[in-house]
């Protein structure tokens, strides 16, 4: 189509009807599987290479924990959101059609998923901002919360 003949009235454009996004919040159990899937293919792997390759050992990787930790999740850290950021999904996240968006359903800021990584990591460990979702009408969790994204099903 030329722009001189839509000008000129010979042809006429074509209004696109554009589709409300009606988004779900994806289901908690879909999430909890999502969350075992990242454990087993991301976590588990980082953990045996620490032990073992750059440990040598469990027994030294004890006597040194700390240290070990660190090694653990600072590349967990890079790699979950690298992947949050440039596909929006995790391994397990794509295996249950989950994706991380903001609240505008747009793709979520840098520090937006820094922050969502962090609040889940600590409220992993107190529990309490975990099991937010069971006792919330609309299931977010604290780190959804607190760091302005959510997990939507997806269609495929």
């Amino acid at each position: 189509m030329r722009w001189r003949d839509v000008r000129h009235g010979k042809i006429t454009q074509k209004k696109i009807k554009v589709k409300p996004l009606i988004y779900t919040l994806a289901p908690i159990y879909s999430r909890f599987k999502a969350f075992i899937t990242d454990t087993f293919m991301i976590l588990m792997p980082i953990m045996y290479f620490v032990f073992y390759v750059i440990m040598g050992s469990r027994e030294e990787f004890s006597a040194k924990m700390l240290l070990g930790w660190a090694y653990i999740f600072v590349p967990h850290f890079f790699i979950i959101i690298g992947l949050w950021y440039f596909k929006g999904q995790t391994p397990g996240y794509k295996s249950q059609n989950i994706k991380i968006v903001d609240t505008n359903l747009q793709k979520p800021a840098l520090i937006q998923l820094v922050v969502r990584y962090i609040v889940f990591f600590i409220s992993s460990i107190v529990v309490t901002g975990v099991i937010l979702c069971f006792i919330r009408k609309d299931k977010k969790n604290l780190h959804d919360l607190l760091s302005g994204t959510m997990p939507i099903q997806i269609e495929d």
